[in-house]
């Protein structure tokens, strides 16, 4: 009997020994600070610079110049309709610069008095790059509206003469428009749908006025043609 009671002595010391260690461990664990979560930072996307456009282009020219020998001259220049693609770099969020690359093909014809009315001038393709300067506005969502400013060079190629008299018997045998520089200006948006894809409108005005020389059956002939076209285009872009 007294061998159990020291038995059972020992056993409810060990247990409270047992009690007391658990309750310092737990207090110590308390004391201890909470470790601070670990956050991770964002993914940030690097900027790329590039943009391009693919759009439908309306070239619709002033109608306008003269054949220098004849008086009260006027020359008349056909519109076009041609797929046009542009290539923008952006050196900041804000400023661009954008080359629209396209090609057209014109058909000039006489007007005014009956010696150029109606006269087959002659046809030509040209190639009329177009570099502008452009600022961004980016404080409207999806909106990005810009405005822009430049410079266009224009090559024309494969030109021929028309060939045929008018009404005053008149025929021009051959027709030469030459290469020409004009200051542009530029105005239009693109209006994102996510953070690549978008569509685009843009007009630019082009103040060209290449001069023109030839030959006729009545003698050599000079000119100028004032083109002056507006271009007008809308398309889709994307966003690098």
């Amino acid at each position: 009997m007294k061998k159990m009671r020291s038995v059972l002595r020992s056993l409810i010391a060990a247990a409270a020994f047992g009690a007391v260690a658990l309750t310092t461990v737990a207090a110590e664990a308390a004391d201890v600070a909470a470790p601070k979560p670990v956050y991770k930072a964002p993914v940030i996307e690097p900027f790329n610079p590039w943009m391009i456009r693919l759009r439908a282009l309306g070239v619709v020219t002033r109608n306008s110049g003269s054949v220098d020998q004849v008086p009260g001259s006027g020359l008349s220049t056909s519109d076009a309709i041609v797929p046009e693609l542009d290539i923008t770099y952006f050196f900041t969020k804000n400023i661009a610069a954008e080359l629209i690359l396209g090609t057209t093909r014109h058909h000039v014809t006489g007007t005014g008095v009956a010696a150029t009315n109606g006269l087959d001038v002659g046809k030509a393709w040209l190639l009329p790059p177009t570099l502008t300067l452009q600022y961004h506005f980016t404080d409207f969502g999806a909106f990005k509206p810009y405005i822009g400013a430049g410079v266009n060079y224009t090559w024309f190629y494969s030109q021929s003469a028309g060939n045929t008299p008018n009404g005053a018997g008149v025929i021009i045998t051959r027709s030469h428009l030459h290469n020409a520089w004009a200051p542009a200006l530029q105005i239009g948006f693109d209006y994102m749908i996510d953070k690549h894809w978008g569509f685009n409108v843009d007009v630019k005005k082009l103040w060209l006025r290449p001069s023109w020389d030839g030959d006729s059956n009545v003698g050599p002939l000079t000119g100028k043609v004032n083109l002056d076209p507006w271009l007008i285009g809308a398309g889709v872009t994307y966003k690098f």
